[in-house]
């Protein structure tokens, strides 16, 4: 079903992205790669073109701006877009108690607003095809998660804007899915902000254990494929969620002594 099809995705410097960027190509599909690193999406775009047509568009999803010209240099390259996936997002780690507001408003703008600035532009082209728009949220969009209230925030709202769009695009064949990875293997705790807005600097988890992001894009092909409104992934991902809605006290604890093993934990 991808062959042909133009689809965006949004940072795709690095893992799930990158290798979403991958799958689809090696499926046929024509890519436009989209992130703040130009150097490392032209790297990224001479792999790919020997599969497909690609295309690297510099984008700081934070800035309107930069989302109206991604989407518009998309048409203007291929003539049409058929599916949109918001990856692009940064994270953090740190108590609220101790957090600067402005590491919130960055989290904030990134996750949230570049979802909300892509899909707007991006909306009515896709509507044509009858295409997709997929929102990459976390386990942190259905259960808070501690330590990370401006990550968790950001990725809440993410599901609320999605969830509803879908519903007001019932009768027009929009499809829109919000995709839930657990903890993956990619270099997003290592870029986590911390409470001054500084970055964390390395993982404070077994990479080695966590699914690969290879394996997520996989599951994020077939979830488009089959069209799904939502795809939550990783055994413990699935049972926190499905957990949270009987016993949510009990997750609270659960997740509280899980979340404070992590090496530095500001948890006690």
């Amino acid at each position: 079903m991808f062959k042909d099809k133009v689809i965006i995705v949004t940072g795709a410097s690095s893992g799930i992205g990158m290798a979403a960027a991958t799958e689809f190509a090696m499926l046929g599909a024509k890519i436009v790669l989209a992130a703040r690193s130009i150097d490392k999406l032209e790297q990224l775009s001479n792999k790919l073109s020997e599969y497909t047509q690609v295309e690297a568009v510099k984008c700081d999803v934070s800035q309107e701006q930069d989302c109206k010209n991604l989407v518009q240099s998309t048409i203007d390259k291929f003539g049409k877009l058929d599916i949109l996936v918001n990856n692009a997002g940064i994270s953090m780690r740190a108590m609220f108690k101790d957090l600067e507001l402005s590491v919130i408003k960055q989290l904030m703008d990134v996750n949230f607003w570049g979802t909300v600035y892509c899909t707007k532009y991006a909306l009515p082209h896709i509507l044509k095809q009858k295409g997709s728009v997929v929102g990459v949220i976390s386990i942190a969009g259905y259960k808070g998660l501690p330590a990370r209230t401006g990550y968790s925030a950001s990725k809440f709202a993410i599901y609320g804007f999605l969830d509803t769009l879908r519903i007001e695009h019932l009768k027009d064949g929009l499809h829109v899915m919000i995709f839930a990875p657990g903890f993956t293997a990619s270099n997003i705790r290592e870029q986590a902000l911390v409470s001054d807005g500084s970055k964390q600097g390395e993982t404070p988890r077994d990479e080695g254990k966590m699914m690969s992001s290879q394996e997520c894009a996989r599951h994020l092909v077939k979830g488009l494929q089959k069209r799904k409104a939502e795809v939550i992934l990783t055994p413990i991902g699935k049972l926190l969620v499905n957990l949270n809605k009987f016993f949510p006290r009990l997750v609270d604890r659960l997740e509280y002594n899980y979340m404070k093993k992590e090496e530095g934990s500001p948890l006690k």
